[in-house]
């Protein structure tokens, strides 16, 4: 029988580790980044990627990519994943989202129906340096500013907001208990105080003195409060949006999904064709190779061996619903032409339905350059990092072999109250508050995994950190912009095909 050894070291050892990577590591080893001489082709990294995806889907993707600069960068993780493994680090790992872009982070229910603000795609998760994630998260704020088109003063505000805001929280889970750290999470009513408490106190000295996310938001908008009557009107429009998304996420459910995307026929629902976005299953099934028949076998035989994967409990629960209909979906910007599926279900009659979302997963784009996955399937790897990076996750979520080789799957919900921020319609103010709250989440979801203490040590109390990271993100947009226009390039010279605006 293996024995295994868990070390415990104390509070000052872990102190020491942070002080001693602080050595190894320094604050400012991040500023001045340049590509690296051998750096290979992004356009010939990301035609890589196409080689295992849907044929008629690639152009799609090339065409989200085409729209910006920003949409390119979501897209992009594997070009990124390639620069970071030339980067610094402290040594000092925690589980990855491994695309830790803005975009990645949204609202979503708990299983107690609260709506919670966390990471929400972990496509690329890995155990990894904790670097990796934040220069990822602060480039995308650099870029979506430039996209904005915001000054460059904002633009820097915004990015070292982000950052300030993880190298702060993670001082304070340096100071927590460990359950305190674990059960520590985001709501609705902790994103919205900050934001209301600036709007009636425009100008006024706040005097709360509270710390958490809840406390850096409001000193981010503290901070630049008072200023001028533009900056009044930004913190009320950000407020409006704000409420607004978290309204429109508390009626996103299976049963207003049925309303979009399913009609009645012969008294069933079935889901509505709508190619190349929505392709039922009864389409498509040629293009995998099966019959109709052999696909229905196929969708539960999964469904059976997905469930295998859940607690008992919710098994139980899953159990109570049966499949109705399913089809090919696509989603997001980098994940388009990987499989992705959505599944009707309905419980005790056809007001009672629910919707899952299959999506392949692949090695991660950062298992090229840090150790692979411990897990052997694709889809555990991702449901295993989800679990741990999230204060709360799907009460859905497992994972299936795929029924063709090389072809893994995981499962979750499609909607459950699930919103997102519109990046591109936000102003200054609103971006900087948004920066506030995704470095508090990004800081909590590494120390679940990580040591806070250590790096709370090495991050310390100082600004160092936060410049170093921000001198990054604007050096790696610039690239990122060489690398956009690389891209289109590609595309008007035939090299890659595109289909934009879908």
């Amino acid at each position: 029988m293996t024995v295994l050894h868990i070390a415990h070291p104390s509070l000052d050892e872990r102190a020491q580790h942070g002080r001693e990577a602080r050595e190894q590591t320094p604050l400012d080893s991040h500023i001045g980044w340049r590509p690296a001489t051998d750096r290979p082709d992004p356009v010939a990294l990301l035609d890589e990627q196409n080689r295992t995806r849907e044929p008629d889907l690639v152009p799609v993707r090339h065409g989200r990519m085409m729209a910006s600069p920003f949409t390119f960068y979501r897209g992009a993780a594997a070009v990124m994943a390639a620069d970071l493994k030339d980067t610094p680090t402290a040594g000092l790992d925690a589980q990855l989202c491994g695309d830790a872009h803005l975009s990645n982070f949204g609202a979503f229910a708990s299983p107690e129906r609260k709506l919670l603000f966390d990471l929400n795609d972990f496509d690329e998760t890995l155990p990894g340096p904790f670097e990796y994630d934040v220069k990822r998260m602060a480039a995308s704020f650099t870029i979506a500013a430039r996209n904005n088109g915001f000054s460059k003063t904002d633009t820097r505000e915004a990015t070292m907001a982000a950052v300030t805001a993880y190298r702060e929280a993670m001082a304070g889970f340096g100071q927590m208990g460990t359950l305190d750290v674990w059960y520590a999470h985001l709501d609705e009513d902790q994103i919205m105080a900050p934001l209301r408490d600036s709007v009636a106190t425009t100008g006024h000295h706040d005097k709360t003195g509270k710390k958490g996310a809840k406390g850096n938001a409001r000193k981010s908008l503290k901070d630049k409060s008072g200023k001028d009557g533009k900056t009044d009107r930004e913190l009320d429009k950000a407020a409006k949006t704000a409420e607004k998304t978290l309204k429109k996420a508390h009626s996103r459910d299976s049963l207003q999904a049925l309303s979009k995307l399913a009609e009645q026929v012969d008294g069933t629902y079935r889901i509505i064709s709508d190619p190349p976005i929505v392709v039922p299953l009864r389409e498509v099934t040629a293009t995998y190779g099966f019959s109709a028949d052999e696909t229905d076998q196929i969708i539960r035989d999964q469904f059976r061996a997905y469930r295998a994967t859940l607690q008992a409990d919710r098994r139980h629960l899953l159990e109570r619903f049966q499949i109705v209909d399913a089809a090919r979906k696509v989603v997001g910007v980098g994940s388009v032409g990987t499989r992705a599926f959505i599944v009707l279900l309905q419980g005790r009659d056809d007001h009672d339905p629910l919707f899952l979302q299959i999506k392949e997963a692949t090695a991660s784009v950062l298992e090229k350059y840090l150790p692979r996955s411990r897990y052997k399937q694709p889809g555990e790897r991702v449901v295993r990092g989800q679990r741990m990076m999230q204060a709360a996750s799907d009460i859905f979520l497992g994972w299936t072999a795929g029924a063709q080789a090389d072809r893994h799957l995981y499962w979750r919900q499609l909607r459950d109250m699930k919103g997102s921020a519109e990046v591109e319609a936000m102003v200054p103010t609103g971006l900087r508050f948004y920066a506030g709250i995704c470095g508090w989440t990004l800081a909590r979801a590494h120390a679940r995994s990580g040591d806070p203490v250590a790096l709370a040590e090495y991050l310390g109390d100082g600004d160092a950190f936060d410049r170093s990271i921000t001198d990054f993100s604007a050096r790696y947009a610039d690239q990122n912009e060489q690398d956009f226009q690389a891209f289109v390039r590609a595309v008007r010279s035939g090299r890659l095909q595109a289909v934009e605006g879908v």
